[in-house]
């Protein structure tokens, strides 16, 4: 199997998932927050929505400076904004995967200001920076949703809500 098939598979799978999540944010709870630190249940949401757009800088670039990066810390308008975010850049990530075996092996790096972070090959830096990060704010969104009494949808099996 060609790499890139064992990644999109991955990739459609989590994406379904997020996409489940998504679609149960209120719009009337966008501005909630667990905790003064945290980061509101929108702008994890936008956060979320917004994370498949950095596997087109992995796999069309070589490097990325976090300097050169506008910050994602936008509030979400409204959960079809989330939405129409999330699917336009899951979208264009998907097109992105079309790629060799070569190409993925091919060294990405990411750097702060010059200064290199890591490097690694593309298709674990897409792994762990697009795939892994999604996984991890996923579960920050389902604990929002279930502190706001919104039904978890099943994640990777049969949820507390959705048996």
């Amino acid at each position: 199997m060609a790499l890139k098939d064992a990644l999109l598979a991955e990739y459609d799978h989590e994406m379904a998932t997020t996409r489940k999540l998504l679609e149960r944010i209120p719009g009337d709870k966008l501005t909630w927050k667990p905790h003064d630190r945290s980061r509101s249940l929108g702008g994890l949401a936008q956060h979320i929505a917004h994370l498949p757009s950095w596997g087109t800088l992995i796999l069309d670039l070589r490097e990325v400076d976090l300097a050169s990066i506008p910050s994602s810390t936008a509030e979400a308008e409204s959960p079809t904004a989330v939405l129409g975010l999330f699917e336009e850049a899951r979208a264009k990530t998907r097109k992105a995967l079309d790629r060799t075996d070569a190409e993925l092996a091919g060294m990405w790096s990411l750097k702060r200001e010059g200064q290199e972070i890591f490097s690694m090959p593309k298709a674990a830096a897409f792994r762990s920076f697009v795939l892994s990060h999604i996984v991890h704010h996923r579960g920050q969104l389902s604990v929002y949703l279930r502190l706001i009494d919104i039904p978890v949808p099943p994640i990777y099996g049969p949820s507390a809500d959705e048996g």
